[in-house]
């Protein structure tokens, strides 16, 4: 079974060596995992979400419907310059407090960093990103 997002990123902030994390980060590739650190660390990507807390509640972890390798479709509906541009401000943030309701808690924090632009973990940075995926920072 594919580790979750935050399991991955929990991962590479323990990890000690710059080989060992970029390791980590490849062998645990995802779609889900790719577009939250392209989204974390470049630049040409912003969101139409407030910055700043989120006001959720997590889900619990014994009771998780759905997981961010799943969701992360959803993400489409957060960023400038595409389907979100259209919608109305709070069918948007709905649909991100829904993401974050349905999905592992440990995720969920993972989403609101990426929406914020902060640091994913210890050591995860957006030079260690493009070493371990070339191309995938345009920015």
């Amino acid at each position: 079974m594919k580790k979750l997002v935050y399991e991955t990123l929990e991962d590479v902030s323990k990890a000690s060596k710059k080989a060992d994390k970029i390791e980590i980060l490849r062998s645990n590739v995802s779609w889900a995992l790719k577009d939250v650190l392209r989204a974390t660390y470049d630049d040409s990507i912003q969101f139409w979400l407030p910055l700043g807390e989120v006001p959720y509640t997590p889900n619990k972890e014994g009771s998780i419907p759905s997981n961010l390798l799943k969701s992360n479709t959803k993400f489409k509906y957060f960023c400038k310059g595409g389907v979100a541009d259209k919608m109305l401000s709070h069918k948007r943030e709905s649909i991100f407090i829904d993401l974050l309701e349905s999905i592992h808690p440990k995720d969920a924090i993972v989403c609101t960093k990426m929406i914020n632009k902060e640091s994913l973990g210890k050591g995860i940075t957006k030079k260690l990103v493009q070493e371990a995926f070339p191309g995938l920072i345009l920015k």
